[in-house]
């Protein structure tokens, strides 16, 4: 339990080095396959004294902006996720929601990704435990287990996530519900080294129930360090 915990208190630590701003696409598949329109993105990552923030914003066709998720980060105090959702033309009012924890377990632009996952809000459970080494996609891992003893309805009850040794990032995380049955698989597509500090380049979520996949993809056009794959 010790290594666990300490494990998941150097990830919760790991802070961005500077301020960011970058563009990207959020792409959804449908359980037939079928890639949908792609919904252009903003990224932007600011950094306090003792925390820090990163602004996500679904963007409409003209550039006008949908939703905006901000997740507040805090080491060791419960994330803050700070999301607005304009009026709808089919009439539906506008939301504004201030949540922490299991409040935050609902999609970001109506993807597989919840508010939740982009805090990676499991890192702060109680309950950590270092369970394994082995390789995944050719990099050698840590594999952590979190697990919250009351997880809501339809919530997350335990999450393994593969540490690459190396980058000492998150390379795939597995969620599972109370049942232990897989719920969603995370993986990253390939990270980019950028001002010596690994950025991450995109991201996949796979919703084992539906057979849905939502890919975040960021412009972060750099090349990968010599000898170094970009893509796990």
């Amino acid at each position: 339990m010790a290594e666990g915990q300490a494990l998941a208190a150097e990830l919760r630590a790991q802070r961005p080095v500077e301020n960011l701003t970058t563009g990207g696409i959020l792409r959804l598949r449908d359980s037939r396959g079928k890639w949908r329109p792609p919904i252009p993105v903003r990224l932007e990552v600011k950094l306090g004294s003792d925390s820090w923030q990163s602004l996500y914003q679904a963007l409409g066709p003209r550039g006008e902006v949908r939703e905006t998720l901000v997740v507040v980060r805090n080491q060791d105090q419960p994330y803050r996720y700070e999301y607005l959702r304009a009026a709808e033309t089919n009439g539906a009012a506008p939301l504004a929601l201030n949540l922490v924890g299991d409040q935050a377990g609902i999609p970001f632009a109506a993807s597989d990704f919840w508010l939740s996952d982009l805090g990676l809000d499991f890192f702060l459970w109680p309950q950590q435990r270092l369970v394994k080494k082995e390789m995944r996609k050719s990099r050698s891992c840590r594999v952590l287990e979190s697990v919250r003893p009351n997880p809501p309805p339809g919530g997350y009850a335990r999450v393994l996530s593969w540490i690459d040794f190396e980058t000492d990032k998150l390379i795939r995380a597995e969620a599972y519900d109370r049942d232990r049955n897989l719920l969603k698989e995370f993986s990253i597509g390939s990270v980019k080294k950028v001002n010596g500090r690994w950025q991450l380049k995109s991201m996949e979520i796979r919703n084992e129930k539906t057979d849905c996949r939502t890919r975040l993809e960021f412009d972060l056009e750099v090349d990968p360090p010599k000898g170094v794959s970009p893509h796990y």
